[in-house]
């Protein structure tokens, strides 16, 4: 089969064995997504070597011990545990020392016309969403998971930092699960123009007034950049929680000085649950279409992550 493979420091498409794990689901991917974090693994973050991707919509063709599910359209969540540590056995492997991560961690991912997870990683997708949408699951559960690290409330003032892909998922996230008072804060009229009609408050970063400094119960960083780090800082009020989300190859310096101060919680926020996003999307809670740019077929995937890594582009799908 065909696969995009980060190898020696070289992304290539090359023609490799169809995965097989012993007791795993075998799924054919029908749809992959490009995300943040495969750009910054060709830059070098988490050392992996292998099969890019990790968000996908694929057909299970073959499911040992789940046969319902041979023939279902699934995704499926990419933190693949030992099943033997206090974590597994409580049924979160997101956190088992031993895990593997689809596309990430010790895993063969989602750039490729198959890949293997263990049967109880995957979830059926409701009828009514299409392909095009349950690709979002992943980063969409991602966004979710801020309210496991951070209490937000209805009266609850939230700013997300950074107008890019997960900066957009975050706060319709947010604003549809909790009520919230969402502000989203960018730098592009036309990605902020997309969560203004789901009740999202927006402003441009070069000009937030002065009574944002210091008004903020809570602070998303989606940007992975120090000014949104820096931005984020200073929006919060005394005691107000920091919720990291980016991953990025590279160092952030932190002034200490305010976080001591004003006692500011810094927590970071990875992997959520898939559930609560599918039902997102089956309500048609979240925005999703609008955040796809471009699309490419599997034969060309050096190219679609050349186009995703583009000032301004959103999403990039590929097809196999």
């Amino acid at each position: 089969m065909k696969a995009l493979r980060f190898e020696n420091g070289q992304l290539k498409l090359a023609d490799v064995a169809v995965p097989g794990r012993e007791g795993e689901a075998l799924v054919r991917v029908r749809v992959a997504g490009v995300c943040n974090t495969d750009l910054e693994i060709v830059r070098g973050y988490a050392g992996f070597e292998g099969t890019l991707g990790h968000e996908f919509v694929g057909e299970v063709e073959r499911a040992p011990g789940a046969p319902e599910l041979e023939g279902q359209r699934v995704v499926g969540e990419i933190n693949a545990g030992c099943g033997r540590c206090q974590l597994c056995r409580a049924g979160d492997s997101r956190h088992c020392p031993a895990r593997t991560v689809l596309g990430i961690v010790g895993r063969d991912g989602a750039f490729a016309e198959y890949l293997t997870l263990p049967v109880a990683n995957l979830l059926p997708v409701p009828e009514e969403v299409p392909d095009e949408r349950a690709v979002f699951t992943e980063p969409l559960a991602a966004a979710c998971a801020v309210t496991l690290r951070a209490r937000v409330e209805t009266e609850t003032r939230v700013a997300v930092i950074g107008d890019g892909k997960l900066g957009l998922l975050c706060a319709q996230a947010l604003k549809a699960t909790t009520g919230a008072g969402v502000t989203l804060v960018g730098r592009h009229d036309n990605k902020l123009e997309i969560v203004r009609e789901r009740g999202v408050r927006t402003v441009r970063s070069e000009e937030l007034p002065a009574s944002f400094e210091r008004a903020f119960d809570v602070a998303v960083e989606a940007s992975g950049s120090p000014a949104g780090f820096e931005t984020a800082l200073k929006l919060l009020k005394p005691r107000g929680t920091l919720v990291l989300k980016s991953t990025f190859h590279g160092k952030t310096e932190l002034n200490a000085a305010p976080v001591v101060v004003d006692e500011i919680s810094i927590v970071g926020s990875r992997c959520g649950r898939f559930k609560p996003a599918l039902e997102l999307l089956r309500r048609g809670a979240v925005e999703t279409d609008a955040l796809i740019t471009d699309e490419f077929p599997l034969s060309d995937a050096p190219r679609a992550l050349a186009r995703a890594a583009e000032p301004g582009v959103l999403k990039v799908l590929l097809r196999p």
